[in-house]
């Protein structure tokens, strides 16, 4: 055979083979949809609340939590994130309230919230969204704000572009800008450095269209009279409790079982069953799943939840078994307030009522906490009908911000879903040997002329060597959690 048969030849083979790989590494344009941010706000911020000038905390929302010393946890990441530009948008659920200086009557002259923030980059530069709701320092007059432009972020010189599924930048600094000073109640300065802000984001491809569900006709039809399709309880107990068996004092864990989740922030219990009366407002309610609190001092397990609602008032019962004595059976742990329970279409629901520790629940915590203590809230959902969903539990993504002690930005962009460039240019390396290896034989071969062994033993090496050098190349950078704005906190803490 001539050569340059055998080279069309070997062409056309390598451009079939380029056609049937390379499409499966065009990075598309896709939706987020999942992930956290964790963010401290500004933590000496957070050390003069809690002080003994301030003497005041902070309250969790929609699901936020806390993780490691001062960073506060956002969930359930929603936007939008363009490969080939480098566009990114997400907006984080959850939130927190700081309250400090308690007058006599009640009122806090400190008084701020930051929720909902929200991350758009674009051209190189990054900015941070929020719902901020503050108190001035002179007046006390509320403010409220939606999508305040609150920090500037310095990507330093992050590249967003052709990234997969996750992405992960962590240990971005954040400025405040001269909005977000306003939102701030002026406790601080336009150009204040914040906490460095931490973030995962899940990215999806648009599926291929599916045909619509057909919902039977029976799917909403009234059920008996006071039941229910389907409920469920979320309570995450105390969150300074979770922090207390997580800590360096117990160094523990908790352990679902029997179909409870974990929310983050909450636990789940699913499988609701009992009976339920909008008109009256009264609730009679069990459902499945297990809480079991372990570490160095202490073994609490709760389970067989249960939730009574009448008048107004709700009361959530558990069996509660602690360091393997006999259990107690439905021992009511908190009261709650149900009174703004409603029904919209097929969904009643409760968000986040505050909760009371009674009697039983103090001795249910060994007398931890006095009857009377605030425990994490308390939210119910029942679907009325089989058309009607339970809220979803907060999406935390597929991967956490890894933590890392670089002070630097960095970013990590993972390929789940996308075929790997480190595969694709291996076997393209491979390819590309193996056919110039081919057509080089051929040609030689017509030319009656022989290959020795020590060529293929070249040509073999060489191709390991292109494959471990695509390997290397996509290779995923060092990621690091925000850290502590620990410094200085006398000198910017606000009067």
């Amino acid at each position: 055979m001539p050569a340059r048969p055998v080279r069309a030849f070997a062409a056309a083979l390598l451009a079939a083979l380029l056609g049937a790989l390379l499409p499966a590494t065009v990075a598309r344009a896709g939706t987020v949809q999942g992930g956290r941010l964790d963010w401290g706000i500004k933590s000496s911020f957070q050390s003069y609340v809690t002080g003994p000038a301030a003497k005041g905390g902070f309250q969790l929302k929609s699901g936020a939590a806390t993780v490691g010393g001062s960073l506060f946890r956002f969930h359930s990441a929603a936007g939008s994130y363009d490969p080939d530009s480098g566009a990114f948008e997400a907006s984080y659920a959850g939130g927190v309230t700081f309250q400090g200086h308690q007058k006599s009557d009640g009122v806090y002259e400190l008084e701020m919230s930051v929720s909902r923030p929200t991350v758009r980059i674009g051209g190189g530069k990054g900015t941070l969204y929020a719902d901020v709701s503050s108190k001035a320092k002179d007046t006390g007059a509320v403010t409220s704000r939606s999508q305040v432009p609150f920090a500037t972020l310095g990507l330093g010189g992050v590249d967003m572009k052709g990234g997969g599924s996750p992405i992960v930048l962590s240990n971005v600094p954040a400025t405040l800008t001269e909005e977000g000073a306003q939102a701030f109640a002026g406790y601080y300065a336009a150009g204040a450095q914040l906490d460095p802000v931490s973030l995962s984001a899940d990215v999806k491809t648009a599926p291929a269209a599916e045909p619509s569900p057909t919902v039977s006709a029976t799917a909403a039809t009234p059920q008996a009279q006071g039941a229910f399709v389907e409920a469920a309880v979320d309570w995450g107990v105390r969150r300074t409790f979770r922090e207390y068996v997580t800590g360096s004092v117990e160094q523990g864990k908790w352990i679902l079982a029997e179909g409870a989740r974990d929310g983050g922030a909450l636990f789940r219990f699913p499988q609701g069953k009992g009976s339920y009366d909008g008109a009256k407002g009264t609730l009679d309610a069990a459902f499945a799943g297990t809480v079991q609190f372990t570490g160095a001092h202490l073994d609490l397990k709760l389970g067989k939840v249960s939730v009574k609602v009448e008048n107004g008032r709700g009361v959530l019962s558990a069996d509660v078994t602690a360091g393997g004595q006999a259990t107690k059976n439905a021992v009511a742990l908190v009261e709650f307030d149900a009174k703004g329970m409603k029904t919209e279409g097929g969904l009643a629901t409760l968000t986040e009522a505050t909760a009371l520790l009674t009697e039983g629940g103090s001795q249910a915590f060994n007398s931890m906490y006095k009857p009377g203590t605030e425990m994490d809230p308390v939210s119910l959902a029942i679907a009325l009908d089989a058309g009607a969903k339970l809220p979803a539990l907060p999406d935390l993504g597929s991967t956490a911000p890894p933590a890392s002690a670089s002070p630097a930005p960095t970013l990590s962009q993972g390929t789940a879903g996308e075929s790997s460039n480190a595969g694709l240019y291996a076997a393209l390396a491979v390819a590309l040997l193996a056919l110039a290896g081919g057509a080089t034989f051929l040609a030689v071969r017509t030319r009656r002329t022989t290959t020795t062994a020590a060529d293929a033993g070249s040509t073999a090496a060489a191709a390991g060597g292109a494959a471990d050098d695509a390997a290397s190349a996509d290779g995923g950078g060092a990621a690091g959690e925000g850290g502590a704005d620990a410094g200085g906190q006398a000198a910017d803490a606000p009067r």
